[in-house]
């Protein structure tokens, strides 16, 4: 018997989901066909930045193809585009999965509901409006039809602060436009910065975090690199050696151990699954803050990650990547598959691959031997 004190489960940082992805809007109040071409409108300006979806439901059967008898997955390769046709039902987590790579989604409130709504006065769908009042638990504009010149007065008895909210006419694609530009931009991930220093440095023979190439240790250096680039810096460490880092820098420990610097992503996610995380390793002596900007500069929030092309092998470098929250479950069923390689998770998704200004900065030191190296040249630099 379980009592009532017992909890199951320990507490995790949920991302901030809502039934599909992260920024989603129902159009509800509108005819189907207007739902569907005021979404293409929108879809259309925002799909050169963003990944956009759209979520709606079809009744007719005519002329359709069935899925081939007893299949539970059929995929069709379709010359333009891939067809997945599911005969069982999705749940909530599937959706989230299925739309985990989605920006955006724009859904058609006639049939489903999403965190966020957008309402269309419209006569003709006044009953059918008033029969989804529960559903508009987040209006965040009002769009008046054709032929429309007033908020219905059950909008207004249930939304107390209705003419706060942006009002426009449909035919003001623009306005409509630009209002979910500006949520968008307001919706970029916040930028985390995670200094790898958790490594057990086997081929240098002891810690390559403490080494000091710049009059401090390299872990220190890099986070303070970090600290002008990022809302909040975190050192990754083992458990054991958090007590061993000073206590003005913050720390995460791997949670997900044994997995290398895999482990240490996953770990920093499941701290704050809303953030991005610009990811450096603690082996970059030559690495500066010019690089780091560079890569900040030219993030690409809409892709899984943005990293750099290694001039050593033109493999994306994944130890100074920017990780953005949707690589988490891409991660995570990269893991489930048996795979813990961070490049051959930036080469199996949507990684937006840069050209470094400088190579020589994303040089690595793994071994005495190339550490003999980089101070030689470290210190002809600075004569």
């Amino acid at each position: 018997m379980i009592t009532k004190e017992h909890k199951k489960h320990s507490d995790i940082a949920r991302p901030s989901y809502g039934n599909y992805c992260r920024n989603e809007w129902a159009i509800v109040g509108s005819q189907c066909d207007a739902t569907r071409s005021l979404a293409d409108d929108i879809i259309k300006a925002l799909s050169p930045e963003y990944n956009c979806a759209f979520a709606d439901a079809k009744h007719t059967v005519e002329n359709e193809t069935a899925t081939l008898r007893g299949a539970t997955i059929e995929y069709i390769n379709h010359a333009n585009y891939h067809q997945f046709n599911y005969t069982k039902e999705f749940n909530q987590y599937q959706y989230r999965q299925a739309f985990n790579d989605a920006d955006i989604i724009l859904v058609n409130g006639n049939h489903f509901e999403a965190n966020a709504q957008v309402i269309v006065i419209d006569e003709s769908k006044k009953e059918s409006l008033r029969k989804r009042l529960s559903q508009l638990t987040n209006v965040e504009m009002i769009l008046l039809a054709d032929n429309e010149i007033e908020v219905f007065d059950f909008i207004k008895e249930a939304l107390p602060s209705w003419d706060q909210l942006p009002l426009h006419t449909l035919n003001e694609t623009d306005k409509i436009i630009g209002f979910f530009k500006k949520r968008m931009q307001q919706a970029t991930p916040l930028l985390n910065g995670l200094v790898l220093a958790g490594g057990k440095s086997i081929r240098m023979g002891y810690d390559k975090g403490i080494i000091s190439w710049h009059g401090k240790e390299q872990q220190y250096y890099v986070a303070d690199l970090l600290q002008s680039l990022c809302n909040d810096v975190y050192i990754s460490c083992r458990l054991d050696q958090q007590k061993e880092i000073d206590n003005k820098y913050q720390t995460l420990a791997d949670t997900f151990t044994d997995l290398g610097p895999f482990g240490a992503i996953l770990s920093a996610f499941r701290e704050k699954p809303d953030r991005a995380w610009l990811v450096v390793a603690c082996d970059l002596p030559l690495l500066d803050s010019k690089t780091l900007q560079y890569l900040k500069d030219h993030r690409d929030p809409s892709s899984t990650a943005t990293a750099f092309e290694s001039a050593y092998n033109s493999l994306p470098e994944p130890l100074i990547t920017i990780w953005e929250p949707k690589s988490y479950p891409a991660l995570l069923s990269f893991l489930s598959q048996g795979y813990n390689c961070p490049v051959k998770a930036l080469r199996n998704s949507d990684t937006f691959i840069l050209q470094p200004p400088d190579p020589e900065a994303l040089t690595n030191v793994n071994t005495p031997e190339e550490l003999e190296k980089v101070q030689q040249l470290l210190q002809k630099n600075y004569q």
